[in-house]
């Protein structure tokens, strides 16, 4: 079985992710960590010494490789992955993979983005109202390609086991 999580940033991914992959016996695959071990290189400086065009071809080539190289796999893309470089097509169209939209609205995102800002350098230096507006242009932008995933599984206010069990159901 191929699973593949997306959404935005903060909307619990790669959280909800581990504990699936441990519940179903698959393994866990963050598609980030993944570039990052196949460049040698973190995002952030992929992004700062090569920009973000390269970034964008280099993760393409990876979800692609990922995808044609593994069985089975609980995958997290990052919150950007479906919006570049026709990977939500390559997601639609890979045989036998099941996509996961986990949405979460833009006070649950804040909530979950401003404890953690240090973590992400982008919203570092944003106020909280700033980091509303820049969630919610993302959203706007981005649900289109998040849209397309098989199901969509709303993760405010549920405890990360509840939101695996709703994934669970809805894979069988």
């Amino acid at each position: 079985m191929k699973i593949v999580l997306l959404g935005y940033m903060g909307s619990g991914k790669s959280t909800i992710g581990k504990k699936l992959a441990n519940k179903i016996y698959h393994k866990f695959t963050d598609l980030d960590t993944y570039i990052e071990n196949k460049e040698g290189k973190t995002i952030p400086e992929i992004f700062n010494e090569k920009g973000e065009i390269y970034f964008r071809k280099a993760e393409h080539k990876y979800l692609q490789e990922f995808l044609n190289e593994n069985d089975s796999f609980v995958l997290s893309l990052g919150g950007g992955t479906p919006c570049y470089a026709g990977n939500m097509d390559v997601i639609i169209n890979h045989d036998g993979l099941i996509s996961f939209y986990l949405q979460a609205s833009i006070p649950t995102l804040k909530d979950r983005l401003i404890n953690n800002s240090s973590k992400r350098p982008l919203l570092a230096s944003l106020s909280e109202e700033k980091l509303i507006e820049y969630i919610g242009k993302h959203l706007f932008e981005r649900s289109v390609f998040y849209e397309k995933a098989t199901h969509r599984i709303t993760v405010n206010s549920k405890e990360i086991e509840a939101i695996v069990a709703e994934i669970r159901i809805l894979l069988h």
